[in-house]
């Protein structure tokens, strides 16, 4: 596939609006047979004597002779200020630019252009000046960090148009003391078709395989003569949360203008991520065996607790910034003091939440090994079927333990280069090439990781003959075998859990 995103970079024209009071009505093209009258820069406006309020920063979205696609999915736009330094139009510590906005569409060169949004916006400036601030530098411009401008879920249109006006008012003092703005220029982003379409048939491809295991797992636990139990029921929500990142709505994406898609997304992949996380813990839990709180969700609270929270703290963060941008795609929760520490508190909160639990994880598997080898000494003493079950049963837990410590590794490792990726527009000085093999290959090993769970852990319906089983154990001949070590039978505790009993009894 194709890299997953392309970065278009578009200048925006400056255009003359002549036509007062008719802001609202008025589309001002920066190209084609309707085009507005140019300004070269400001320095004509000045000769000219045209006021900053009739200005328009115009930015057709795609550039000529091209059409956006609904392929596209999504579209992120990164505004950039070219600002030179005057000395009588100096730029003022943590000034603020003022933007009006408006965003419209059509489908056909011909058509008018029909509006999307208009919000008026505060960005804060964050500039520096490399040079003493003399006459001889005057002209120079500022290094300005880029400004997050517009965020929208769905590219439904073929042609889009964005009209930027800076009104100035002395009195309110609005856009006074930002520099001479020379240029205002956008950086549009947005997911490739290509990579789109891989993305789509892999979603369509996975979805069956993870239902038909879910459905043989399910029959596999409901032939059992007793009810499931927690760790049966868990893995089969951790499939139940897989399946509901692969069901291809995105299909409908390609026919209808759904904005709320991406919010959508993140919510699905929460949801998995936080039922990821629960399984760990529960799934390190029932296999210590000393432990007697077993096959009770209650007594997880306390290691389910902080992950609850932290989810829930990243969804009402996601709803704060693109629930918000439903309405007004112009919209940013870092652009304002406030809406920047409640983001960063609630980042900082998951965080907490997220290292409480790893600690709680660690110490689970530490336990759990330590526990899992100190039965190993008593193996020898079992006849050559059970101890080669039992064998089986430690074999097949360290490997799924390594498994996954080696997925989370990954997924840990595609979080933090999703967000640097990310971030390259926010701070501008790492970049890393991310390419569509790392999305794809994660997204697969998930699958395949809950696939393994599923097979690995259904309930095994081989019974044991009687020259086969171990008197000293109790084990009632015939007696079903799991591949957990923590289910209870109908006729009381399977082999490994009497296995850790009689080992602590003597």
């Amino acid at each position: 596939a194709p890299s997953p995103t392309t970065a278009v970079p578009y200048t925006s024209v400056k255009c003359i609006d002549v036509r007062k009071n008719h802001h609202k009505t008025k589309w001002l093209m920066p190209w084609g047979p309707n085009h507005c009258k140019k300004l070269k820069d400001f320095d004509e406006a000045v000769s000219r004597q045209i006021e900053a309020n009739d200005i328009v920063f115009a930015v057709h979205i795609p550039l000529p002779r091209k059409e956006m696609s609904p392929w596209f999915q999504f579209m992120l736009f990164i505004m950039q200020l070219d600002i030179a330094f005057k000395m009588d139009n100096d730029l003022k510590e943590n000034a603020e630019i003022t933007l009006d906005v408006s965003l419209a569409y059509r489908d056909n060169m011909f058509d008018d252009w029909e509006e999307i949004a208009h919000a008026i916006e505060i960005r804060k400036l964050k500039c520096t000046f490399g040079s003493p601030k003399t006459v001889e530098s005057e002209g120079r411009h500022y290094d300005c960090d880029f400004l997050p401008f517009m965020e929208i879920g769905s590219v439904a249109h073929k042609y889009y148009l964005i009209n930027i006006r800076l009104p100035v008012n002395d009195r309110k003092g609005i856009n006074v003391g930002i520099g001479e703005i020379k240029d205002i220029r956008l950086v549009g982003i947005h997911q490739n078709g290509g990579f789109t379409k891989v993305w789509f048939a892999m979603k369509t491809f996975l979805t069956p395989s993870i239902l038909i295991i879910m459905v043989w797992y399910w029959r596999r636990i409901t032939l059992m003569t007793r009810a499931p139990v927690l760790l049966e029921k868990v893995i089969f929500a951790l499939g139940i949360s897989m399946t509901f990142i692969n069901i291809p709505v995105e299909w409908f994406s390609i026919g209808f203008d759904w904005t709320w898609m991406l919010l959508f997304g993140d919510i699905r992949q929460g949801i998995f991520y936080a039922m990821l996380l629960s399984f760990w813990i529960i799934f390190c839990g029932e296999h210590m065996m000393d432990q007697n709180e077993r096959n009770r969700l209650s007594g997880y609270w306390k290691q389910v607790g902080p992950i609850a929270v932290g989810s829930f703290c990243l969804f009402i963060f996601d709803m704060c910034e693109r629930g918000v941008q439903l309405k007004n795609p112009f919209y940013s929760i870092w652009t304002t003091e406030v809406g920047t520490e409640l983001a960063m508190a609630f980042i900082i909160v998951a965080g907490i939440c997220l290292c409480l639990y790893f600690l709680f994880l660690c110490f689970m598997v530490f336990q759990v090994f330590r526990n899992i080898s100190g039965k190993q000494s008593s193996l020898p003493a079992m006849s050559k079927a059970r101890r080669l079950h039992y064998e089986g049963l430690i074999f097949r837990f360290k490997f799924l333990m390594l498994i996954t410590l080696a997925c989370a590794a990954m997924t840990v490792i595609f979080f933090i280069v999703s967000q640097v990726t990310e971030g390259h527009w926010k701070w501008g000085d790492i970049t890393i090439q991310v390419n569509s093999a790392f999305f794809t290959g994660i997204y697969g090993m998930w699958n395949l990781y809950v696939f393994a769970l599923m097979f690995l852990y259904a309930p095994s319906h081989k019974n044991y003959g009687e020259d086969q089983s171990n008197g000293d154990l109790g084990v009632n001949s015939g007696e079903e075998l799991q591949l957990t070590t923590t289910i209870t039978h109908v006729d009381g505790p399977t082999e490994v859990y009497k296995l850790a009993r009689k080992e602590a009894q003597e």
